[in-house]
């Protein structure tokens, strides 16, 4: 009772908890930067990604495997995390800056989504110069899906990320599901495999567009078979 009864004592006593606590705040903050607690990425193989079902988004879709995307000159394709977010659209726009280089070279460029809701996949074309596709199993976030709550709130990456794109003047929404993270893939024709896997960190982690067309230069384009003579 007496350290309640002694001003002195409380004051001293309510200034340790609130320096705790502040050092508690502190040190969450820094291991929220760190990639501590971030999943490790498992590495995706080809026959994981090849058997995966899309489907065009027709008002009559076909399913199909992904493997005819690549199968005869390659691709580069970018698991969108969700069409209605700004920052995936900074890196649609920029992946479609490459599209002259990428038809140059005669590689086409690809997006999947894991959902089709309302106009958001409309609404994300003006920023991704290539078809988009469903892919409902979420096989291309995969084989371990990554999800980024709301730990993506309190790190320094995510603000620059966010600041970067806000100044490049992109802008969205909060329709659809967001956690689950993404990435880019750039395939090699045939059997050749995957010769570049980025997969997300945080939100907003972009690809770096000089790896995508150094991958991209290794693609080795199908040739038919010559008949004999």
């Amino acid at each position: 009772m007496s350290f309640l009864q002694d001003p002195n004592l409380f004051t001293m006593g309510m200034w340790s908890i609130g320096a705790g606590a502040l050092g508690a705040a502190a040190l969450a903050v820094l291991l929220a930067n760190t990639d501590v607690f971030l999943s490790k990425p498992r590495k995706a193989e080809l026959e994981y990604l090849e058997d995966t079902d899309l489907k065009t988004l027709e008002k009559e879709p076909r399913t199909f495997k992904a493997k005819e995307l690549w199968e005869k000159n390659g691709a580069v394709i970018m698991a969108v995390r969700r069409p209605g977010c700004f920052l995936c659209r900074a890196e649609a726009a920029d992946l479609s800056s490459l599209k002259p280089k990428l038809d140059e070279l005669g590689v086409p460029l690809y997006a999947v989504v894991k959902e089709h809701i309302k106009a958001e996949v409309k609404d994300f074309q003006p920023y991704f110069k290539g078809e988009i596709f469903l892919d409902e199993k979420k096989k291309f976030y995969g084989p371990e899906r990554r999800k980024m709550m709301f730990m993506g709130l309190i790190r320094l990456g995510v603000w620059y990320n966010s600041f970067r794109a806000w100044n490049g003047g992109f802008s969205g929404n909060l329709e659809g599901e967001g956690f689950i993270l993404g990435g880019v893939f750039v395939i090699g024709s045939g059997k050749q495999g995957i010769l570049l896997e980025h997969r997300e960190k945080e939100f907003g982690d972009k690809v770096n567009p000089l790896s995508v067309l150094e991958a991209v230069k290794k693609i080795k384009p199908q040739t038919p078979a010559s008949g004999k003579s």
